[in-house]
């Protein structure tokens, strides 16, 4: 048996679009970054950028369980500089840009180097219902 390696110009990559209303944050996000990996091909190869395209809309109706965790879940930032750290909790980055609370959750699950960095670039996510990506047609992905 011969082991077969796809080479970059072979690969194939589809648009899905996933509705994010209602459903959970953590299941939602483990079942993104894997179609982003590409894990769900019979041919995935783990140093290559192989995952299809998500389109995310309603990622301010995104669920969260835990009893205050809009209150007490807290995102951190540093400036770089002494004193330069910022802490935003859940509720704000809801009002303020709520399809951030989606890819910060991705880009967790996701390799930490410059091929996690480059399929982040395939993560399209919107607050809204509305999208500019009508032109490829993305296939609805269940979640």
């Amino acid at each position: 048996m011969k082991t077969v390696s796809i080479k970059p110009k072979e690969i194939k990559r589809d648009w899905y679009l996933v509705d994010a209303a209602g459903k959970n944050l953590g299941r939602l996000s483990s079942e993104i970054a894997q179609v982003l990996r590409g894990k769900r091909k019979p041919f995935f190869t783990p140093h290559m950028n192989m995952g299809d395209f998500v389109v995310v809309i309603n990622a301010d109706k995104v669920a969260v369980t835990g009893t205050n965790k809009e209150t007490e879940k807290i995102y951190w930032s540093h400036s770089g500089y002494p004193g330069g750290g910022k802490a935003t909790t859940l509720e704000q980055l809801r009002a303020k840009h709520p399809e951030r609370i989606i890819q910060n959750s991705v880009k967790g699950m996701l390799p930490h180097n410059r091929l996690g960095r480059q399929i982040m670039k395939a993560l399209k996510v919107y607050a809204g219902p509305d999208h500019p990506h009508t032109a490829q047609m993305p296939k609805a992905l269940d979640i």
